[in-house]
């Protein structure tokens, strides 16, 4: 008996480390989120510090104008494109709604956004990302409404299709057991 106890205090306790862990990790990973959002401002007004030049070495990169008139308005451009977009990606990841694949659309619109103002060779910018962004929608629109579909069947209908398959396929056993008695 007294093994018996010991050995179930010895699970409970385990669990119990398991749990505290658990819960650590979490502590960690949301204060790491909370932190990237808390200094989002931060990095939207990063641009404020940088000079209008050509060019400005901070010592770790070498940042260029990019064909903008000079880094301050080239820095402001990534700037507005880049916190939106991360911002996003928080809310993607973090995201426990059913309908959180709709916010990819947002984010390959930012995405677009900023990768053409990167590109050097683009003349203008923030005007055919559009069309990439169609695309996109095409794809993730129908998805997240048979997504959608299928929770109201289930949780407002009350309708399971796993139940219904299963029902169908009771039935057609039973019509070739049928059909197996006639032929015998």
């Amino acid at each position: 008996m007294k093994t018996t106890h010991t050995k179930q205090n010895k699970e409970l306790i385990n669990q119990k480390l398991k749990q505290q862990t658990l819960a650590r990790k979490k502590l960690i990973l949301h204060s790491i989120v909370i932190f990237f959002i808390a200094i989002s401002p931060f990095i939207a007004y990063l641009y404020l510090i940088v000079p209008t030049e050509d060019t400005w070495d901070t010592g770790f990169f070498i940042i260029t104008k990019n064909g903008f008139s000079n880094t301050f308005i080239a820095v402001w451009i990534y700037v507005s494109k880049f916190v939106p977009l991360y911002l996003l990606m928080f809310w993607f990841i973090t995201c426990k709604h059913w309908w959180y694949h709709i916010i990819l659309i947002p984010i390959t619109m930012y995405a677009f956004q900023l990768f053409s103002s990167l590109n050097k060779e683009a003349k203008f910018i923030d005007e055919n990302e559009i069309f990439w962004v169609l695309i996109v929608m095409l794809i993730l629109t129908p998805i997240v409404y048979l997504i959608r579909l299928k929770l109201f069947d289930k949780l407002v209908l009350g309708i399971d299709l796993k139940k219904i398959e299963a029902e169908l396929d009771e039935y057609e056993r039973k019509e070739k057991e049928a059909e197996n008695k006639i032929e015998v």
